[in-house]
């Protein structure tokens, strides 16, 4: 055997073994390409709340925008009249996978194509909205993570009881067009806790005063949100509503309590985030959506806010305490 053609073979063999540890997703492009994902949004991609935890999930990934991963934004600045025209917009750039934000961004991009994959993150049920098939197999082009789970109503309802045990009527606050069965779960935990539910509906910004009054005139001395695009974008407002009527307030997760809430209990959504990012990730390295089960939270946060509670002349058991995630002082 020559030198040189000894030296080849090692070459050859060196960048052989280089090759092999190079990311998958970049080995699955063509030479010069770089995969791209398109993001549909409500917003926008500096106040989506969601957005910066999947980004976040993808640097971990090993994902970087404009080197290994060009991202492609289309958002409809709170106008929900401008999705459809966006998420045809997206498809027709064919990006290798699309992400949609929010059960009422979802539909739209799943309407938009039956062959780009996508990746949903919504606090909606997504069979409900006509995105998978099922939870188990999705069975289309669409697969991703649901903020939902059909026990946290109940439980969400025993945590606010078991912290002001004197309620006996409550306030549920909700947009009947978001599609979950939290009604259906909260009123039959409300019939064994011995608690009235008075369903106070918002769907829209310009509901709430009349949702505020509806609730007053009810007599409710507490309230339950259930956590869409609706109530989270208006979460000040809310608790501020409560705040003033000295109601304790329950909802989904922890933004309600840290914004002045007595407790929220549900998924950690920069987690769901994360794991979305993370089905992006799959789909470039070649698995397809109808694979992928949609996924549900398996870990729940309890936060409970003391301030709130002393300002309710609420005194919070030190066992309920030590069962929560977060207090906040």
């Amino acid at each position: 055997m020559r030198f040189s053609d000894l030296r080849r073979r090692e070459f050859i063999t060196l960048v052989g073994s280089a090759a092999a540890s190079w990311p998958l997703a970049a080995r699955a492009q063509p030479p010069g390409k770089i995969p791209r994902l398109g993001v549909l949004l409500y917003s926008n991609p500096q106040a989506d709340p969601q957005i910066e935890s999947f980004r976040r999930g993808l640097r971990d990934l090993g994902y970087i925008d404009g080197q290994n991963l060009a991202i492609e934004y289309r958002y409809a600045e709170g106008r929900p009249e401008k999705l459809p025209e966006l998420a045809a917009e997206l498809a027709h750039l064919k990006p290798n996978v699309m992400l949609a934000i929010g059960g009422d961004v979802a539909p739209f991009a799943v309407k938009a194509t039956q062959t780009i994959p996508i990746v949903f993150a919504i606090s909606a049920d997504p069979v409900q909205l006509g995105l998978v098939a099922s939870l188990a197999r999705p069975g289309g082009n669409a697969t991703g993570v649901t903020f939902l789970q059909d026990d946290l109503a109940s439980k969400r309802l025993e945590l606010l009881k078991e912290a002001a045990p004197r309620i006996s009527r409550v306030a549920f606050l909700w947009n009947p067009d978001h599609p979950d069965n939290e009604p259906r779960e909260a009123q039959r935990a409300a019939l064994s806790l011995n608690v009235q539910l008075q369903p106070v509906e918002v769907r829209g910004s310009a509901d709430f005063e009349s949702a505020f009054r509806a609730a007053t005139e009810a007599g409710a001395d507490a309230l339950y949100v259930v956590s869409s695009r609706y109530t989270v974008l208006n979460i000040p407002r809310i608790v501020d509503f409560a705040a003033k009527n000295r109601l304790p307030l329950a909802g989904g997760w922890g933004a309600w309590a840290k914004a002045g809430g007595l407790l929220s209990y549900g998924p950690n959504v920069n987690d769901m985030a994360r794991r979305a990012a993370g089905y992006v990730d799959k789909i470039l390295k070649g698995a397809k959506p109808a694979d992928l089960p949609a996924q549900q939270p398996t870990k729940f946060e309890l936060v409970i806010n003391l301030k709130s509670a002393k300002a309710l002349g609420l005194t919070i058991p030190e066992a309920f305490l030590l069962r929560a995630d977060e207090v906040i002082e």
